[in-house]
């Protein structure tokens, strides 16, 4: 538990930094000279170059382990936040941030990875994911607006170099502070044993993805990217003074904030995460479509909810795919997770930047949410090891 405890706080530094940014980057590239369209691409190749890391980490993590990623990924990261700081034009802001998302793109897979295998059962593996975004949403919850603050205050470069110096310590730290779970006697054993002979059909083993496995679960985070993508595309273009900038920042945290409330809901951790997904999803595209529409309830109002729909969809969707999986393949099935993620985030803010002269982007958002929600019809196998009260299921499913 003292490993999960330093994990939540190295995530909390790297989280803050990470979103302190949002509020900073579309002004920063818009005093750069970039154009929507342009920034829309930047953003979109941060995420789209996270697909090659995404690859490695699913099967590095699994065989090496998560510590060394999270320190490569942190340092790299800070190295990285320092040269954006000496950027002069909207292409080389464009490079340094496509790098950033490859060596970004380690550290979600290692430390969901880490997380689950320190759980006792799969209700302790939906609190430690439950902890991981409440830390998440803690640091998002401020750090839209300490961002905002210190562009306003020191502005945009020395903002970055502040950050990057955080980030660069913290990845060292973790190297003293984050201890490896010791390895279970499946996991060794899967990694010693030699190549299996092709399984009859009624034959399993916990390494394999169960047969069947439905796939279609994965279009849920790339709607929700997209969604996120095109919300954190849309808020900054609303001006570049200091006073839109600071606000832009207080409705980042008012999302963080709903997201909040609902993570704080432990007890919610013991329904079928099947049916708290599908709950979450709607909620969240009717606020979307009421955003596109222009309906009239206060703008802090939707961001509010948002945030709260946010909050039961996260810990619902890891839950829910560590109840397929099994325990030999974390790595593997958070790296599938970070690409969907990365494959929508990249679609989102480059989505948004194509379409905003004609309609509101916001109608894209509800459009890829109601499409998850229709390929995430009923199926047995999503109430199949499904226990509330038992411990981690087999793969198999029997």
């Amino acid at each position: 538990m003292k490993t999960a405890v330093w994990l939540y706080l190295f995530l909390f530094v790297a989280f803050f930094d990470l979103h302190a940014q949002y509020p900073m980057l579309t002004p920063f590239a818009v005093s750069l000279g970039a154009a929507p369209s342009f920034i829309g691409l930047v953003m979109g190749m941060y995420s789209l170059t996270h697909l090659p890391g995404n690859l490695i980490a699913g099967i590095a993590v699994d065989r090496f382990g998560s510590r060394f990623f999270i320190a490569v990924s942190l340092v790299g990261a800070g190295i990285l936040l320092l040269f954006q700081a000496r950027v002069t034009d909207p292409w080389q802001l464009l490079y340094i941030r496509s790098i950033s998302g490859f060596v970004l793109a380690f550290l979600s897979p290692a430390c969901m990875s880490m997380l689950a295998r320190l759980a006792k059962d799969h209700i302790h593996q939906g609190k430690l994911m439950a902890g991981n975004g409440l830390v998440h949403t803690i640091a998002s919850v401020v750090s839209p607006a300490a961002g905002a603050y210190l562009a306003a205050s020191i502005g945009f470069k020395q903002s970055f170099s502040v950050l990057g110096w955080v980030l660069l310590l913290t990845g060292f730290l973790s190297l003293w502070f984050v201890k490896e779970p010791a390895r279970t006697p499946e996991e060794i054993a899967e990694f010693k044993k030699k190549p299996a002979p092709k399984l009859k059909p009624t034959e399993t083993t916990e390494a394999n993805v169960p047969k069947g496995f439905p796939w279609a679960i994965f279009s849920l985070p790339v709607g929700m990217a997209c969604a996120q993508g095109i919300l954190a595309f849309e808020l900054p273009l609303r001006g570049n003074d200091a006073a839109t900038i600071m606000s832009t920042g207080i409705l980042f945290s008012v999302v963080s904030l709903g997201a909040l409330v609902t993570l704080g809901l432990l007890f919610l951790n013991r329904y079928l995460p099947y049916n708290r997904t599908i709950i979450g999803v709607s909620l969240l595209a009717v606020c979307y479509y009421g955003l596109a529409s222009g309906w009239p309830i206060p703008l802090l109002g939707l961001l509010f909810v948002i945030g709260m729909a946010k909050g039961v969809i996260f810990p619902a969707m890891t839950s829910f795919l560590l109840q397929l999986s099994g325990p030999t393949r974390y790595g593997r099935t958070f790296s599938i997770l970070s690409i969907s993620l990365s494959i929508g985030s990249f679609l989102g803010p480059v989505a948004a930047g194509a379409v905003r002269d004609h309609f509101s982007p916001y109608f894209l958002s509800f459009l890829a949410l109601m499409i998850s929600l229709a390929l995430l019809f009923p199926r047995a196998s999503y109430r199949a090891n499904w226990n509330p009260r038992a411990s981690i299921p087999p793969a198999s499913g029997h």
